[in-house]
């Protein structure tokens, strides 16, 4: 990813305290609900600033601290290299899940999108 791709205040030169656009996109992973999950895109959709990737790549590197497994990708692939440790969080959760296909890598589930996506709205609690 290129550093024109980010918004400005990402960009080198930021070390030493987290960037404006980076705390808003944690603010918004913090308030999503147990159970419930936005894509990357609903993430920049919700802040109407930057895209998915620009969301994707403020969680790989400050999402550490929020409840990172509730910002996923569109299609409800569990995110390579943390699927273990996301399906955990998920089956505590009570997360919406699919039964992985016998073609599926690993035999993972996925997230079922239609029950588990949040749209920030009040209905914090209760799954669709």
């Amino acid at each position: 990813m290129s550093e024109q791709s980010l918004p400005e205040d990402t960009r080198e030169g930021y070390a030493d305290e987290l960037p404006e656009y980076a705390e808003r996109v944690l603010e918004v992973a913090e308030r999503i609900p147990p159970g419930r999950v936005m894509t990357y895109g609903d993430v920049a959709e919700w802040l109407d600033e930057g895209g998915p990737r620009q969301v994707g790549r403020v969680m790989s590197l400050y999402g550490g601290a929020v409840p990172w497994w509730r910002v996923v990708r569109a299609d409800g692939v569990l995110l390579p290299g943390h699927e273990l440790g996301a399906l955990d969080h998920y089956r505590a959760e009570g997360t919406p899940l699919k039964d992985a296909s016998r073609a599926a890598e690993g035999h993972l589930p996925r997230l079922d999108m239609k029950r588990a996506r949040w749209d920030g709205g009040a209905d914090a609690g209760a799954h669709t």
